[in-house]
């Protein structure tokens, strides 16, 4: 019964440890084909735009499946994947602004699921870069 309970409890903690550690990625390449398993014999079932951030879950060689703010989840090989600090839209028209603050003007409108590139922080907000090179602010709040 004791060695039951501890095989339980360790079970449960590398269970945690192992979703606490995702590691955050981000598509480094113009275009990316998220394919349904990890090989290029598999089906492409949807592309992702540069600076797309993803959260690696598991590796089968040089492919990394994912998922990501949506719960989606696929495979991207590793040459496509990066460490860079990125977001994603996770509302249908999001502001995106010339400065750090609701005062300053509207310069772009995106839906959700639009990538970028963060720059820099300043409070709540974000400078931002889109794959394009448009550059502006938006709110964390907006953002996964």
């Amino acid at each position: 019964m004791k060695a039951r309970v501890v095989f339980m409890a360790l079970a449960v903690w590398l269970l945690a440890a192992g979703v606490s550690h995702a590691e955050r990625l981000a598509v480094t390449a113009p275009k990316a084909n998220v394919r349904g398993g990890p090989g290029a014999e598999h089906v492409v079932i949807w592309q992702a735009e540069q600076y797309y951030p993803v959260k690696a879950i598991e590796r089968k060689g040089p492919w990394c499946l994912f998922e990501d703010y949506e719960g989606d989840r696929g495979w991207l090989h590793q040459s496509l994947l990066g460490k860079i600090e990125t977001v994603v839209t996770v509302k249908d028209a999001s502001n995106l602004r010339a400065g750090p603050a609701t005062t300053h003007p509207v310069v772009l409108v995106v839906d959700a699921g639009v990538p970028f590139k963060v720059l820099e922080r300043q409070g709540a907000w974000l400078r931002v870069q889109h794959g394009d090179g448009e550059i502006a602010w938006i709110a964390k709040s907006l953002v996964w």
